[in-house]
Order: structure tokens, then sequence, then C-alpha cells
């Protein structure tokens, strides 16, 4: 693990992100509870890892008594997906009863890791359904995975993914057909998981699809495109971005989903930057300003 004199100095963001557990080896260490207490020191407010549920049940009770004790939450991870499959929109009762178990070993993990959200990937398009009957089987399902959630008080996150770069033929690809769908299902337990880097490919038109679906979203990830690197390595303006977040009085995660556009400890210094130049709490600031970070 890297000294105290090595590490740039703490930073109070004005949005709550959540690190994702691997964001930061260089500059924290590779054991995974120094990598805890280095998010924290920094000034983020939560750990995300999309494969939380694949890991040892003991790494899991370590992190979660971390966690409590540094005051992190525990952002999103899968609960169930399947990128090669329709495994909501077919209406096939094996699927539903395989993403319906998946769904209560999810809870557990998410019981142990005091977690409120965690993400269902719907699978992919059927390849002769007509789309009305996809969707009808696509609601059904979500609200019986609602009723399972219900008890737990868990809130599950359908996300839209982007065909052309990263997840070819999947059925949920855009805002307006995620809202709807939440509209459908109707449950507080069924909410909306706003990417913006799928957003960008696929839609554009950000900030104004972001407030048209505003009352169905309950979570918020970020990375820049091309490359899915940190905000500021690409095309997408983040700091208007976080600005509109800040300004609707949004409290709820921004998920750094995202790998790093400079390997290594550089790398993540620069990850560390870009953040603390475009967060609202330095919107008046711009790269010459804001406070240096040592390399």
């Amino acid at each position: 693990m890297s000294t105290l004199n090595d590490n740039p100095a703490p930073h109070r963001f004005a949005l709550r992100y959540a690190a994702r557990l691997d964001k930061f080896p260089h500059l924290a260490g590779e054991d995974p509870i120094d990598q805890l207490n280095f998010i924290a020191d920094q000034g983020f407010v939560a750990l995300e890892d999309s494969r939380m549920q694949e890991r040892p049940v003991d790494l899991q009770d370590r992190l979660a008594c971390e966690m409590e004790r540094l005051g992190l939450a525990m952002g999103t991870f899968l609960a169930t997906f399947d990128f090669e499959r329709p495994t909501f929109s077919s209406g096939r009762d094996d699927l539903r009863q395989k993403t319906l178990t998946e769904l209560r070993a999810a809870i557990e993990v998410a019981k142990r890791l005091n977690a409120r959200w965690f993400t269902v990937i719907p699978g992919t398009l059927h390849p002769s359904l007509p789309i009305g009957f996809q969707t009808a089987n696509v609601v059904d399902l979500l609200r019986r995975c609602c009723d399972v959630c219900e008890p737990s008080g868990m809130i599950m996150l359908i996300e839209p993914l982007n065909v052309r770069v990263d997840h070819p033929s999947m059925f949920l690809t855009r805002t307006d057909q995620a809202y709807a769908i939440c509209r459908a299902v109707a449950n507080p337990h069924c909410k909306l998981l706003a990417d913006v880097y799928h957003q960008q490919i696929t839609e554009g038109d950000l900030i104004p699809t972001l407030d048209d679906a505003w009352d169905e979203i309950a979570y918020v990830q970020v990375a820049d495109h091309p490359g899915r690197y940190e905000p500021t390595s690409g095309e997408i303006n983040y700091r208007n971005v976080f600005r509109f977040l800040h300004r609707k009085g949004y409290a709820g995660l921004v998920g750094m989903e995202h790998g790093q556009s400079i390997p290594g400890r550089e790398g993540e210094l620069a990850v560390l930057r870009a953040y603390r130049e475009i967060d609202p709490a330095n919107s008046n600031c711009n790269a010459r300003t804001a406070t240096p970070l040592r390399a």
C-alpha cells in the first residue's frame, strides 16, 4: 500500500460518487480493505462492484464490516443478467424461474452488505416474437421480481445498454423504453438506472432525456465515450451533466463504472483529478485552477 505522503489530499464532493473496488490499486494497494479506506479518504461515499455476488462470502463479510466502520454505502451490483438469451422477453418458464432464483440469491448478498439496490439486465431480444409480446413478458416478469424484492425493501434497477459498441441484440436499449416499462410495472421496487455512457451512444440529448425520465431514475452511472474511460477523457460534457444532477437535488449515487485512459498510478491520479475538476463543488474552476494532484 502507498504511504499517506504519496496520496493526494482528501476532497469534499457535491455529488455522491461510488468508486469501484478495483479502481485505485496503485494508490491504495491490492488489499480490498486498503482500497475501501482509500476510497473513503478521497471523499467518495460508496463502493460499487458489479460482480459482488460472485465474491466469496467471507470477503463480503469483511467488506461489510469495514464499510460500516467507514460510513460507506454499498452501490449496485448485478443480480441477474444474461447477454446471450431472451431471459425476460421470451416468456419461457424455465428462464423465469432461473431469474427469480438468482434474484433471491442476490437479496441475501444485499442483506450481507446492507445494500439498497441491484441491477437486473433483461437479456436479449427474442429473434421472432413481436416486440409488443416481448415487452409484455418483460413487464410481467419484472412484476414478479418486485414481489420477491418487496419483503427486503430492495430496489431493482433496470439498465438500458447500447448495442452499437458493447452489447449487441439486447432487449432494453433506450431511456424512454425503460421509463415506459417502469411506469407499466408501477412498483417502487423497479426503477431506472441511467448510465450516461450507454445513453450517449444510443440516443444522445443527455440532459433533456435525463430530465424527462427523472421520476423513475434511482441511480446514475458514468463513463466517457469513446473508450468507456473516466469523465473528461472523451466527448461527453460531464461538467454540465453533473451540474444538472446537482441542480435537480439528486441525492442518489453516481457509479464510476469506467476504466482509465492512462495506465498505472498516473492514470489513477488522472481519475481523481477529473472528478475534482468537474464536480459541482468546483464548478467555477478549470483544469488550470483546480487543486493539483502530485504525480
